[in-house]
C-alpha cells in the first residue's frame, strides 16, 4: 500500500482498511490540529488508487470496513469519488461500510443527487469535525466554518441516508469560554442529531498554532474541572438518539454507548468524577498529544 506521510483515521475505525485517496486536508489551517502539516492537500491519481486496492484485495480475504484518507476526501470531484466507492464495491463485495472524513462545507457543495449516489454506491458513515457550536470558538480557531454551514450539511446527509459521526472537543473554549462553547455545541447536536457523536478532551498539539497561542498566554487551557463540567452538560442537555464515542484515550472518564440508553449512567459517571476525583484541584487539564 502506497501511503504517503502521516496517516492518521478516528479511533472508531480501528478495523477498518485504509485506502488513500486524498493527500492532507483541504482547509489544513485549524489552530488546534497539526496532522497533515507535512503535506498539501492533492487528490490522488484515481489509478495508484484502483492499484491499492487491488493490492488490498490480493492480500486480504475478508474486508467488511473501509475508510478513506486523509482529511478531507469529499472535496475530490463528485464523479471520481463516484468512480472510487464503485472500485470498492465491486472488488469487495462482503463490504458493509465504507467511511471518510468530511467537511461541512464540502458536503454543501455537493448536490443531493451527488450525495444519494454515494449512498448507492456503498459510502455509509462520514466523519465531520464539528469542534465547537459556538461561533466565536470556530473563528477562534480558523474552521472556515459557520452555524448555518453545520446545520445545512447535516440535513444533505439525512436527507441522502449517510449516517454522521460529529467529532467535537471538550474544553477548545479555554478557561474563558467554557460555558458558552459546550452549551452552543449541545444545542447544535441537538438541532442536528448525528447518528454518532465523539468528543475528546483538549489537547495541545506540539508545534501548533492553539500551542503558540498558549505560550503567550493568548490562550488558557480549562482546568480538568471545566471540562468534566462540560461533560456533564452535554450528557444532562442532549435529547436525541445517538452512539457515544466518549472512550477517547484524553477522556477523564472514558465510556461508549448508546443515549439514551446508558445517558444516565454516563452521568452519574461524571458527576462522580467531579465529587471524588482528585485531578479536579487541578488549574489546567493534562492531556497528551495525538
Amino acid at each position: 500500500m502506497d501511503y504517503q506521510g502521516k496517516i492518521y483515521r478516528p479511533w472508531p475505525e480501528a478495523n477498518s482498511l485504509l485506502i488513500q485517496a486524498t493527500l492532507g486536508c483541504s482547509n489544513n489551517q485549524c489552530t488546534f490540529c497539526t496532522m497533515f502539516d507535512d503535506k498539501r492537500f492533492k487528490v490522488r491519481d484515481i489509478n495508484e488508487v484502483f492499484a491499492d486496492i487491488d493490492e488490498a484485495r490480493a492480500k486480504y480475504r475478508h474486508v467488511e470496513s473501509i475508510f478513506l484518507i486523509d482529511g478531507n476526501v469529499m472535496a475530490v470531484r463528485s464523479e471520481l469519488l463516484l468512480k472510487l466507492l464503485n472500485k470498492l464495491t465491486s472488488t469487495f463485495p462482503e463490504l458493509k461500510n465504507i467511511a471518510l472524513y468530511a467537511g461541512y462545507n464540502d458536503i454543501r457543495r455537493k448536490s443531493i443527487d451527488d450525495l444519494k449516489a454515494f449512498r448507492k454506491a456503498g459510502l455509509s458513515m462520514v466523519y465531520t469535525g464539528l469542534e465547537s457550536g459556538d461561533p466565536i470558538v470556530l473563528e477562534k480557531i480558523k474552521k472556515n466554518l459557520k452555524r448555518e454551514h453545520v446545520i445545512e450539511g447535516a440535513a444533505m446527509l439525512k436527507q441522502a441516508g449517510i449516517k454522521m459521526l460529529a467529532s467535537f472537543i471538550f474544553g477548545l473554549g479555554g478557561k474563558e469560554r467554557s460555558k458558552e462553547h459546550i452549551r452552543a455545541t449541545t444545542d447544535i447536536l441537538n438541532l442536528t442529531q448525528p447518528e454518532e457523536i465523539a468528543p475528546m478532551a483538549i489537547a495541545l498539539q506540539p508545534g501548533s498554532e492553539l500551542e503558540r497561542e498558549a505560550q503567550r498566554g493568548e490562550f488558557v487551557l480549562p482546568s480538568s474541572l471545566q471540562v468534566l463540567e462540560e461533560e456533564q452538560y452535554l450528557l444532562e442537555h442532549l435529547n436525541f438518539q445517538t452512539y457515544y464515542w466518549g472512550d477517547h484515550g484524553n477522556n477523564i472518564s472514558p465510556m461508549k454507548g448508546w443515549l439514551p440508553m446508558h445517558q444516565r449512567a454516563f452521568l452519574s459517571k461524571i458527576e462522580h468524577e467531579i465529587a471524588n476525583n482528585p485531578i479536579t484541584q487541578q488549574n489546567v487539564i493534562q492531556t497528551f498529544a495525538w
